[in-house]
């Protein structure tokens, strides 16, 4: 394991940020801990993918109520085919990519699997639908690499 003498990601972010930590507020929690707004923007990083179809809807929900109209969401997480072939090659990438990176080959495979298995991952069509329920329009992608993607979209205004 890393250690990067962080205890936590806020620890991290506070120090990534140096001078300008003064002018953000930093949140440990879920997303109901943190601040109403209205927001320019929000990030969701690496985390949708541990949640159910359900609580994924609620979380874009909550951060869509926090937004100014307009505002910019960017998330990123697995997101994958259904397709039982599509989805076994997609992590197989993620698995090969660790072996080149120098992780053992079994325990690069097993994680892949396991990721599959346990991980509530929801298919690139899935997401975006969540996205609009949840609130949020102009959805695009902006990275795709391994089994992850991201996207960037903005709030809608009552318009919408």
């Amino acid at each position: 394991m890393l250690h990067f003498g962080f205890e936590n990601a806020l620890d991290l972010a506070r120090t990534s940020l140096g001078p300008l930590a003064s002018r953000v507020q930093l949140h440990n929690g879920y997303v109901e801990a943190a601040p109403m707004g209205p927001f320019d923007a929000a990030s969701c990083l690496l985390t949708l993918h541990f949640t159910t179809e359900a609580d994924r809807l609620r979380t874009l929900r909550e951060i869509h109520s926090r937004l100014k109209p307009g505002g910019v969401f960017v998330a990123m997480h697995y997101s994958i085919p259904h397709n039982p072939e599509e989805r076994e090659l997609w992590l197989s990438r993620c698995a090969e990519f660790a072996i080149s990176s120098g992780v053992d080959r079994n325990q690069a495979r097993t994680s892949a699997e396991l990721i599959g298995q346990q991980l509530p991952i929801l298919s690139p069509k899935e997401d975006e639908a969540l996205m609009r329920e949840a609130g949020f329009n102009e959805i695009s992608t902006f990275y795709i690499g391994l089994a992850f993607r991201g996207w960037v979209a903005r709030a809608s205004t009552q318009a919408d």
